[in-house]
């Protein structure tokens, strides 16, 4: 089979190994992105394995442009796989290949369709996920799934150990569906819109939160957007202060509890504080423009003790 991988990122690469690697077939050509400016770039380049391999690498602004799509068909591929490619296709590149467009994404179909799948889970507290593999159509993870593989998702799980669970189970599917998409045999499973979800891309505003929330509704932020992403945060003497790792302490306070975030302990273990439901244990925490510190180090530095409100504009 021709094969074109879109391909990005760790799945990307994963993704891409596996035709390489696994199969018989000719991937004659990998259109990825250029990484952006000021983004954690973590994982391996999809990039240098192709080029390894002598495989042609393509990085344009838009796949969907004339010139584009006349390379694509000049190619005349049999599939074409995307392997967490950040751009929709359209029309005149999805009725190109014969055995059509597919997609891996990082959901549970019909649910969580759209961008930023992992840390929508997390942040929602979710207890499984998945990968789905599915054609490609004009609406974004809309298409006949092919298949699927759930993943359980731990208390303590952030998005990039969830994210890694997810690339080991989206090479499973590959693995499992791939041979029946070769002989036309794969099962086409139309998704359930009674069912569909749909959330967007987030950005780093997105990660702020209020000491108002319930404890443990600022965990599974904190989770979804620690490390390698911009991170949680809230305000305390006028900068930005993140939290890149906790732990809730869920219950009602009683009535007479100090308010939403006031100190109610600092430990080993890190600060205990109060929000509108529950406590929250900050086991590490930065204040913008200095160095990430443990719990205990941060208040130690910053003399915060037992009733110290980090609400307040004390620096």
């Amino acid at each position: 089979m021709r094969v074109i991988c879109l391909a990005y990122h760790l799945i990307g690469q994963i993704g891409l190994r596996y035709l390489l690697e696994e199969t018989d077939d000719e991937v004659v050509a990998v259109f990825s992105h250029e990484d952006a400016q000021g983004e954690e770039v973590w994982w391996p380049s999809v990039r240098d394995v192709a080029e390894r391999s002598g495989v042609p690498v393509h990085t344009p602004e838009n796949i969907n442009e004339t010139q584009w799509v006349e390379r694509i068909a000049s190619l005349r591929p049999d599939f074409i796989l995307s392997f967490w490619y950040r751009r929709l296709v359209e029309r005149p590149i999805l009725r190109l290949p014969h055995g059509g467009c597919l997609n891996l994404h990082g959901s549970l179909l019909p649910k969580y369709r759209g961008r930023a799948p992992i840390n929508w889970v997390l942040v929602n507290g979710e207890q499984k996920t998945g990968v789905t593999l599915h054609y490609m159509v004009l609406r974004a993870d809309a298409g006949d799934i092919v298949g699927q593989a759930v993943v359980p998702i731990d208390f303590e799980d952030t998005a990039l150990s969830l994210y890694r669970k997810l690339a080991d189970a989206g090479l499973e599917v590959l693995r499992a569906t791939w041979p029946l998409l070769r002989s036309g045999k794969a099962p086409r499973m139309p998704q359930d819109e009674t069912e569909a979800s749909y959330f967007g891309r987030r950005t780093p505003e997105d990660g702020r939160f209020s000491w108002d929330w319930p404890a443990l509704t600022i965990h599974n932020l904190v989770r979804a957007v620690t490390h390698p992403y911009p991170g949680a945060f809230t305000e305390y003497a006028g900068r930005k202060l993140f939290v890149w790792s906790a732990y809730p302490k869920p219950g009602i306070l009683r009535p007479s509890a100090p308010s939403p975030g006031t100190v109610l302990g600092v430990g080993a273990e890190g600060i205990s504080v109060a929000t509108g439901e529950g406590a929250l244990l900050l086991r590490r925490v930065q204040l913008d423009g200095e160095e990430e510190l443990a719990g205990c180090d941060f208040a130690a530095r910053h003399d915060i003790d037992r009733g110290f409100s980090l609400r307040s504009n004390r620096a």
